[in-house]
């Protein structure tokens, strides 16, 4: 009876040293959840894995600890959807990570280098977070990484933008490294991109058709980067993209300094841009038989605008400064539309004596509408459009029409003449 007892209780000895291992009870360092398969050992200044891990861990939290070497130690976790080394003194990534990861998170560590098999065999990751580390060099293998979403390389060391960037990604962050340049080519399979932070870099300029791929680009940052503002043979580009894209651009190049194209001298007036030659024409064509210009036309031609803004500045209706006209975009080039000048004459009251009408008791406004300018892509100019015209606008909705007095025809005049005379020779006779 006593034999069996010891050889019971050694039994029940041996499981309880064994049980942490074969079971997987959770590391007394560490703090577990999901039947132990959610483990976070963070903030324990550990330099190896604790032991009693068991092997189909989904979450394994090992960041702000003193971690140096990961090499082939998380292999055997096949299970792994997440893992987040963070904070530690990593000088590469852990070689050999389990396939079946979802999430890599690897930030603020020593890794000088992301390796093209660092994530050559990753299918199935769709997070990887490698910032605030030294990174020089990110080498990507074409077609890796088909379902990563999320890539953040930012706060390193890059200088270029890295190639081969997973045609499904959506999210890249590049900004705080020392990126000054973009290789042919490195954007134009990135038709799922949706945000692109390039802020806080070197940039200069952006190569020509860099972002023409980008079809589904919604958030892009440019600020805080040297742009080349006064070059206009490299700063082109990325300016006319700005303008045309319908991405949200945060931090526009050059928005605070006039662009390269535009002159530094007074622009030509309004008579001789392109906009207007077709008026131009018509002008001609009509002053044979148009008279001398009256002050209504003379007033037409002071609420000309004085300079025409460059046409590579208008990302869409533009207004001429100083006047209310669009200009109309066609295939012949922009186009001047027509504008009414509407200015408000006040009554006798108002201080506008000389402007009211003769009668001297009607308070109803008057307004002087000038009309200029026209589309050019009409044959010829109307002779209206020239001229100023004065109409005299109701009180109220409900008021009846002013009437103006006109000329008594003659038939009128000699039947009232004929009555004064019967009148007179009536007053005679009673006399």
């Amino acid at each position: 009876m006593e034999y069996q007892i010891l050889n019971t209780s050694t039994c029940l000895l041996v499981l309880l040293v064994f049980i942490p291992t074969g079971l997987g009870i959770c590391p007394s360092s560490c703090k577990c959840s999901g039947n132990d398969r959610n483990v976070d050992c963070s903030g324990r200044n550990l330099t190896v894995l604790p032991q009693g891990l068991q092997d189909n861990l989904t979450y394994l939290n090992l960041s702000f600890n003193q971690f140096v070497d990961l090499d082939h130690q998380l292999t055997r976790f096949t299970n792994l959807r997440t893992l987040d080394i963070s904070n530690n003194w990593l000088k590469n990534v852990p070689a050999h990570l389990p396939k079946s990861l979802w999430e890599l998170y690897a930030t603020n560590n020593n890794i000088k280098v992301l390796q093209k098999l660092d994530t050559a065999y990753q299918w199935n990751l769709r997070v990887l977070d490698v910032s605030r580390n030294m990174v020089e060099r990110a080498v990507l293998i074409n077609n890796t990484l088909s379902s990563l979403k999320f890539l953040n390389l930012s706060s390193n060391k890059l200088w270029t933008v890295p190639t081969n960037m997973p045609y499904n990604i959506e999210t890249v962050d590049l900004s705080n490294n020392f990126l000054s340049q973009i290789l042919p080519g490195t954007l134009v399979r990135l038709q799922h991109l949706r945000s692109l932070y390039l802020h806080s870099n070197k940039f200069s300029y952006i190569p020509d058709k860099a972002f023409d791929q980008l079809s589904q680009l919604q958030v892009i940052t440019l600020y805080n980067n040297p742009w080349s503002c006064g070059d206009n043979q490299i700063i082109p580009y990325v300016l006319h993209w700005v303008q045309g894209t319908a991405a949200r651009v945060l931090g526009a190049p050059c928005a605070e300094q006039p662009w390269p194209w535009a002159s530094t001298t007074p622009a030509p007036a309004l008579d001789s841009s392109p906009t207007i030659k077709g008026t131009k024409a018509a002008d001609r064509e009509t002053s044979a038989t148009e008279p001398e210009p009256t002050k209504a036309t003379k007033a037409h031609k002071q609420f000309k605008a004085k300079e025409v803004p460059p046409w590579g500045t208008q990302s869409g209706p533009a207004l001429l400064p100083g006047s209310q006209r669009p200009l109309l975009h066609s295939p012949d080039g922009p186009q001047e539309a027509a504008a009414t000048h509407t200015v408000l004459l006040q009554g006798p009251a108002g201080g506008n004596a000389s402007l009211a009408p003769a009668t001297g008791s009607s308070t109803t406004p008057m307004t002087l509408s000038i009309t200029s300018g026209m589309p050019t892509n009409y044959p010829k100019m109307p002779q209206s459009t020239t001229s100023g015209t004065l109409r005299q606008e109701e009180a109220t909705p409900s008021a009846p029409e002013a009437r103006v007095p006109s000329r008594a025809s003659p038939s009128r005049w000699h039947t009232g003449l004929l009555c004064l005379a019967l009148l007179h020779a009536l007053a005679l006779a009673m006399d």
